[in-house]
């Protein structure tokens, strides 16, 4: 059985550019592309922290060290510049491998920039 995991997330990533008539995607500073494990061309899933939209692209690299989140055609009607935004991607193991499994973890903190990376996520207290 091949179970989906989160392979690697951008945390709290701000968004630095909504491009409507460009052809399409998501352009991350290939930095934190690499900090994440997210290859371009990769399906990713944007979830917008300031406007609930969820919405599924593809990553394509900005400069790197810009901090640049730019988002792309239609999905730009589902962010605005400033917006936090949760970017993840996602993996299929087999039972065995996901069980080992650590995803890529990165926090984001001004300007785009890394604040922190880590691989487990605290238990949520009640």
């Amino acid at each position: 059985m091949m179970i989906t995991l989160l392979k690697g997330k951008l945390h709290k990533a701000r968004v630095t550019h909504c491009e409507l008539e460009y052809e399409g995607s998501c352009a991350i500073d290939t930095r934190l592309l690499e900090a994440a494990g997210i290859l371009p061309f990769e399906q990713i899933q944007i979830y917008n922290i300031d406007n609930g939209e969820r919405f599924t692209t593809y990553a394509i690299e900005a400069e790197a060290g810009s901090g640049v989140i730019s988002v792309n055609g239609a999905a730009a009607h589902k962010a605005a510049v400033g917006h936090r935004v949760i970017i993840c991607a996602y993996g299929q193991l087999d039972a065995a491998e996901a069980r080992s499994f650590t995803p890529n973890l990165v926090y984001m903190g001004p300007g785009n920039r890394i604040t922190h990376t880590g691989h487990q996520i605290p238990v949520q207290a009640a």
